[in-house]
C-alpha cells in the first residue's frame, strides 16, 4: 500500500456542516462528542432509525448545532449538502445482523449509495468497515493486505459482504471520480453505551454477570479477539476521519492487537462479580477461531496512537458504568 505523501498535522480539519449516520449507536455516540469538540463545526446532523442506537446515547448533549432526524439510512432526504459524512449505520452484533440480514445490507450498501450525492464537491466521506472483511482468517495478525477468507453464502454474510462491497463501492469512487475517502477497519470495540441486549462476548458477560449469574461460552472459548476499549478506536478514528491531515485514504485497521481469549475474558469477569460461574454450550455458526489487527500501517499512518487500555481496566469502567446504568432504573419513578 502506498503511503507517499504522507503527512500528520494535527487539528487539521475541513469544515462546516457534518453527517453522521448511526450517530445514536455505541461508537457513534462517542464519535458525536469528539465531533462537537471542534470549533469550526457548524452544524452536525445525526440519522439513526433507532434500530441498534439509542436517543439515550446522545440524550446528555445540549449543543444546538446538533440535530436528529429519526429515518433509515438509506431512504434519508435532505436539501442540504455536507462537507464530511461518516456512514456508521449498521448493526455490529452477529445477534442482529443474522436476525434481519436484507435491512443489515441496506444499512450499510444502501445507506452509502444514498449518502453520497449529499456530499459536496471536495467533501470527504468516512466508512466504519470491520475485521469481518477477514472471515475466518487463514493468518494472524491480519494486514489490511489480506484478502480475507470469507464465505460468501454463509449465515454471518450479510454483514461482511456489505462491509466490503461498501469498501468497494468507495474505493471505486475514489478511483473513477477522485472522491476523498477514509476508511477503517474495527476490531472487536466494547465500553459504555453498548446494548444491554448487544450479543456480543463483553457486554453480555457483564449483564449476564449482574443478571443471572451465569456467563454464555459458546464452544470451548478458545477463539480468541483484540479488545479494543471504545475511547482508544475512537481516538484512532477522530484522528483518521478530520484530526490529522493525510494522503491515505485506508483500509486502515483500527483495533487492540493484544489478542485474549474468549473464555479468559469471561473468568477475568467472573473475578470482579462474586458468585458468577460460566456455563458452556454448543458453538456459533462459523464463529472466526481468532481475530487480530496488524498495526504495522496504523502505526505510520497514526503515529503515537495505539491501544493503550488493557482489557481488565477496560472491562472494570464498563461494569461501572452497566451498574450505574442498573441503579438509575431502578431509582426511576415508577420502577418496579
Amino acid at each position: 500500500m502506498a503511503l507517499d505523501g504522507l503527512t500528520s498535522r494535527l487539528e487539521v480539519s475541513m469544515a462546516g456542516s457534518v453527517l453522521v449516520s448511526g450517530g445514536c449507536g455505541f461508537i457513534g455516540s462517542h464519535l458525536i462528542d469528539r465531533l462537537l469538540l471542534r470549533a469550526d463545526l457548524e452544524a452536525l446532523v445525526v440519522v439513526d432509525n433507532l434500530w441498534t442506537g439509542s436517543r439515550q446515547n446522545i440524550a446528555h448533549i445540549a449543543d444546538p448545532r446538533l440535530s436528529l432526524e429519526i429515518q433509515d439510512v438509506e431512504s434519508f432526504r435532505s436539501d442540504r449538502r455536507f462537507d464530511e459524512i461518516i456512514h456508521l449505520a449498521s448493526p455490529a452484533s452477529p445477534a442482529w445482523f443474522m436476525r434481519e440480514p436484507a435491512r443489515t445490507i441496506k444499512a450499510n450498501v444502501g445507506g452509502a449509495l444514498n449518502l453520497l450525492p449529499l456530499l459536496k464537491p471536495g467533501g470527504r466521506f468516512c466508512f466504519t468497515s470491520t475485521s469481518e472483511v477477514y472471515g475466518d482468517p487463514l493468518i494472524s495478525p491480519q494486514p489490511e493486505s489480506y484478502r480475507g477468507s470469507v464465505d460468501c453464502t454463509g449465515p454471518r454474510s450479510s454483514y461482511d459482504e456489505s462491509k466490503r462491497c461498501t469498501e468497494a463501492l468507495l474505493f471505486e469512487a475514489q478511483r473513477v471520480e477522485g472522491l476523498d475517502i477514509r476508511v477503517a477497519r474495527l476490531f472487536n470495540t466494547y465500553g459504555p453505551r453498548t446494548r444491554t441486549d448487544d450479543g456480543r462476548a463483553i457486554s453480555n458477560f457483564i449483564n449476564q454477570a449482574v443478571t443471572t449469574g451465569i456467563l454464555t461460552v459458546y464452544g470451548d472459548g478458545s477463539q480468541s479477539r483484540s479488545w479494543g476499549y471504545v475511547d482508544d478506536i475512537v481516538d484512532g478514528l477522530e484522528r483518521l476521519f478530520w484530526r490529522d491531515d493525510l494522503s491515505y485514504r485506508g483500509p486502515l485497521n483500527i483495533g487492540n492487537d493484544n489478542e485474549v481469549s474468549v473464555l479468559q475474558i469471561a473468568r477475568f469477569v467472573c473475578s470482579l462479580v462474586p458468585g458468577s460461574s460460566i456455563e458452556h454450550h454448543a458453538p456459533l455458526p462459523q464463529d472466526p477461531t481468532n481475530r487480530c489487527p496488524d498495526l504495522t500501517l496504523a502505526r505510520r499512518v497514526l503515529p503515537g496512537w495505539e491501544a493503550k487500555t488493557g482489557y481488565q481496566d477496560g472491562i472494570e469502567r464498563t461494569l461501572e458504568w452497566v451498574r450505574k446504568e442498573i441503579a438509575a432504573v431502578e431509582a426511576a419513578p415508577g420502577a418496579q
